[in-house]
């Protein structure tokens, strides 16, 4: 794409009035440079879609949590954007423990400690993640 060509879809872009997008093009001498954006339409619808499965997604794994499926690690991983391999650097375990965190059976029996891990990794309180669904 050419300095020229750059995108400015002001209305498609949150915020363009105060900030810009940095995205590189092509200039006349044929070398890419820095051009700032206002937004483009196709970007913005699809960042859109990408956020609606997202939400999606989180309310499913939500109703697993209030029917006893999941426990609430895992509705706190998805909704902060993590995976197993993530969560279990985060709060120093396996991602075999993890993962069996994340049945409601065992979640219910972990310790303060391992609690707190996973609260401080999520950023809520424990209260807040052993109340979560219920």
């Amino acid at each position: 794409m050419k300095v020229n060509e750059v995108p400015q879809d002001g209305n498609n872009f949150k915020g363009s009035d105060k900030v810009k997008k940095l995205v590189y093009a092509v200039d006349k001498d044929g070398k890419y440079t820095g051009v700032n954006t206002k937004g483009w339409e196709a970007e913005s619808f699809a960042t859109q879609q990408a956020w609606a499965a997202v939400e999606e997604d989180l309310k499913e794994t939500e109703q697993q949590v209030k029917e006893g499926v999941l426990s609430p690690i895992a509705y706190f991983m998805q909704k902060c954007l993590m995976d197993l391999p993530l969560l279990a650097k985060h709060v120093g375990k396996w991602q075999w423990q993890v993962k069996r965190h994340m049945k409601p059976l065992v979640f219910n029996g972990l310790p303060a400690k391992t609690l707190q891990k996973y609260a401080d990794a999520f950023e809520v309180s424990v209260e807040e993640l052993k109340s979560f669904g219920k």
